[in-house]
């Protein structure tokens, strides 16, 4: 540990951290915390690399700089990703380093070394951000302007003139080639031998000045190259060879291939469609159903935009981008499962109307379709039907192409692909921790505990889920650290996932570290990491989404963190902590280590000892101790610091000034009061309350809906309503020369059954 090495004196014969990045080494350290410490081995940076850009598509071709290292101009250069794939590198005239990202199946963070001596060696480390193809911004692709319209080349009234652009100086060349590329998977549908493919089809053109920019009119692909129907545009220098790998490239994004198909779509679209929909329908039949095992959908906007732990945002339906909703007319908002299915990998979508309500395909062809190909994969990725976006183009996608879009047959697609309704969506539990910590636990209960040290907020034996919070003195006006504490740090970890540890840093904004490394926004706010993904919003809003389905979120308020844990149900009766037992009884919610339980109106000096009997120990400690502060406070000192008292009672002087603006500032909130009292600061106060409303509304917006499920329209007549929740009301009418049998009004009813006998006409 760091602390072992940090009073020797370094010597002469230290040791190296060639082939040794990560490790902590006898005399000097070679991990990342070592910089803090001063404790890093000489050649630390030398051999631990640091490159810019981190992150790029999965599809490569991207030229990355080596930052810290300089090499010898006459050195060979090859960079080696996952110890197997190999990309030339090259020293620039500078004398930098530099690699070429390979092409991968896979997303997340990818080792690499680098060798000097043409292979002999590999010495150097460091990592790569390999990233979803949409997620990469639009300044690295080559742009298919109006892509529509080579979406739907060939079909009636599309044709004329294709262009694409892309930034010349994204290519140190003077001539380009155009390149097509196609994508298939082989083998047997989820056995051993299915495999996944990126492959050359031919060149588009050749030796063209790279200008950034290429117009022409398209022509039917020659030979089989036209039964490609799903891929992708690369452009590379010309000085390389017809499909050749891992080399500088700028690709465009993945799309339907329309503008290159044969000489019998162009002639008759919609036959050329149909007969492809109609073959896709058959494939689908044979397939196992993948409907079984995807989560259902949350009943309500509101339930899908709070469970933040299991749904997010689909960027193709986005309220807050003003739900420009191509594909599901009548929807304001869409959100899709984070976690694919586990057996299928297949994934779920659920798209709601103005009203917050669902809308089903069997209502409208606006309704949500679940995916048999998760659109973002899924781990250990690989293989299908796991490949990031592709996957899912292949299966769910360039099917909505045949049938939806190129021909009349959408019924066919909507068949294979029904909405899921919500009636077995369980929301999840939310407890919540803020300002001089006020604690919300799963089961409803407040209070107030303001130790100072590091605990345990949640654990789980189910999933091995651990979330601790440490907590310190804030820094306020005046400049006197007030007997108060808040949340500064947050640690995470589910199973064996990666470690995540959200801080307060010194300039109050928040520092997030990945297994002890501080992480880089500024190129991706999506991360797919080990057994979790991490979000971060602009606003700096921290959401890590574990692979169990709990959630956490962090905020910086005021100098301290606010956070929320989501937990799905199967967590009831599996958690202990500060949150306390999450089982809807709050009499056991003050359960001490030795399952010792106090009252429920347990004083203020008895939760202090519920609190400190939830410190952790260094063997569990999640954080990182990467300062001389952290190391004497946190990691020699206790980790519940006995001697800091509290206070318990603040008292409220009226002739204290504060104390009328405090009444303005917070309204009858007890804990906006508290802070303020405590920290004789508003801006605590009001960040405090805010947080307190937050939870309140988080908590409603996740209360249980019932629903009786979608109910159809009698055949030789029609229904009104198409809202399936209690109270709804659905009405049947016949058709003309028709009459009704059954119930003409039916009601959905507390039981979750609707009232009233199936009608017929």
């Amino acid at each position: 540990f760091a602390s072992v090495i940090y009073n020797k004196p370094l010597n002469s014969t230290q040791d190296s951290c060639s082939h040794r990045c990560g490790e902590l080494l006898s005399t000097c350290s070679c991990q990342v915390t070592c910089q803090s410490l001063g404790i890093c081995c000489r050649d630390y940076k030398e051999f631990c690399l640091q490159i810019s850009p981190y992150s790029g598509s999965l599809m490569g071709g991207k030229d990355f700089l080596i930052e810290n290292t300089a090499f010898n101009a006459s050195s060979v250069l090859v960079c080696r990703f996952k110890q197997k794939i190999k990309t030339s590198g090259y020293i620039a005239k500078d004398g930098k380093a530099h690699c070429i990202s390979p092409l991968l199946y896979e997303t997340g963070f990818i080792p690499f070394e680098v060798s000097i001596d043409d292979g002999l060696t590999f010495p150097y480390s460091g990592t790569w951000l390999s990233v979803h193809h949409s997620k990469v911004s639009d300044e690295e692709k080559c742009t298919l302007v109006n892509e529509t319209k080579w979406q739907y080349y060939g079909t009636p009234n599309t044709d004329g003139n294709l262009t694409l652009t892309w930034r010349s100086q994204a290519l140190a060349a003077t001539h380009v080639n155009i390149e097509v590329w196609g994508y298939h998977e082989t083998g047997d549908s989820y056995s051993e031998n299915w495999l996944a493919e990126w492959k050359y089809l031919y060149t588009l053109a050749r030796q063209i000045p790279n200008t950034g920019e290429r117009t022409f009119i398209p022509v039917p692909a020659e030979g089989n190259y036209s039964t490609w129907d799903f891929g992708i545009l690369r452009i590379i220098p010309s000085t390389y060879s017809d499909g050749q790998s891992n080399i500088p490239s700028v690709w465009s994004s993945e799309h339907a291939l329309a503008w290159h198909l044969g000489k019998d779509f162009r002639n008759d679209t919609n036959a050329w469609a149909t007969a492809k929909c109609i073959e896709w329908d058959r494939k689908e039949e044979k397939l196992p159903n993948f409907m079984e095992e995807i989560t259902d959908c949350p009943c309500t906007l509101a339930q899908a935009r709070a469970d933040t732990g299991r749904f997010h945002t689909d960027y193709g339906c986005d309220i807050e981008k003003g739900s420009v909703c191509t594909y599901h007319p009548g929807a304001v908002h869409c959100v899709r499962a984070i976690q694919a299915s586990p057996q299928y990998a297949a994934g779920q979508q659920c798209c709601y109307d103005s009203m917050g309500m669902q809308i089903l395909t069997h209502d409208s062809t606006g309704g949500s379709t679940p995916d048999r190909g998760h659109d973002w994969g899924s781990p250990p990725f690989m293989k299908p039907p796991r490949i990031p976006g592709f996957s899912h183009w292949l299966y769910d996608v360039i099917s909505f192409y045949y049938c939806c879009l190129w021909s009349d047959n959408c019924h066919v697609y909507m068949k294979r692909r029904p909405s899921s309704d919500c009636r077995t969506y369980h929301p999840p539990r939310a407890a919540s921790a803020f300002g001089d910590p006020h604690f919300l636990t799963f089961d409803g209960l407040n209070f107030t505990f303001n130790g100072q040290g590091e605990y345990v907020l949640v654990e789980s034996n189910l999933t091995s889920l651990r979330v601790q919070g440490r907590t310190q003195q804030g820094r306020f006006p005046n400049g006197t650290g007030a007997q108060a504490t808040g949340l500064s740090a947050v640690a995470m970890q589910e199973n064996y996932s990666d470690v995540i540890e959200v801080r307060s840093s010194e300039d109050l904004n928040l520092e997030v570290l990945l297994n002890q490394k501080v992480v880089d926004f500024s190129e991706q706010t999506w991360m797919d990491l080990k057994g979790l993904f991490l979000h971060s919003t602009p606003d700096q809003n921290i959401t890590v989404m574990f692979s169990s389905g709990s959630g956490v979120e962090i905020q910086g308020n005021g100098g301290f963190l606010t956070l929320t844990v989501l937990l799905p149900e199967r967590f009831m009766n599996h958690t202990q902590g500060l949150f306390g037992v999450m089982n809807g009884n709050t009499e056991d919610e003050y359960t001490f280590r030795n399952k010792t339980t106090i009252s429920v109106h347990a004083s203020p000096q008895q939760l202090f000892e519920f609190g400190a009997n939830w410190a952790i120990e260094n063997g569990t400690s999640l954080f990182t101790y990467d300062t001389e502060f952290l190391l004497n406070n946190f990691f020699h000192g206790e980790k519940h610091n006995a001697s800091f008292l509290p206070v318990f009672f603040p008292y409220e002087d009226p002739a204290d000034p504060l104390v009328e603006k405090m009444v303005l500032v917070c309204d009858s909130d007890p804990f906006c009061r508290f802070d303020v009292l405590t920290t004789r600061s508003l801006r605590v106060g009001s960040s405090t309350r805010l947080s307190h409303q937050n939870h309140k509304l988080l908590v409603e917006h996740l209360e249980p809906v019932i629903s009786c499920g979608w109910l159809d329209h009698p055949i030789n007549g029609r229904k009104n309503g198409t809202s399936y929740l209690l109270g709804s009301t659905i009405n049947f009418i016949c058709n003309q020369g028709y009459e009704l049998t059954g119930s003409k009004e039916r009601i959905c009813q507390v039981s979750g059954a609707w009232s009233g006998e199936t009608p017929s006409c």
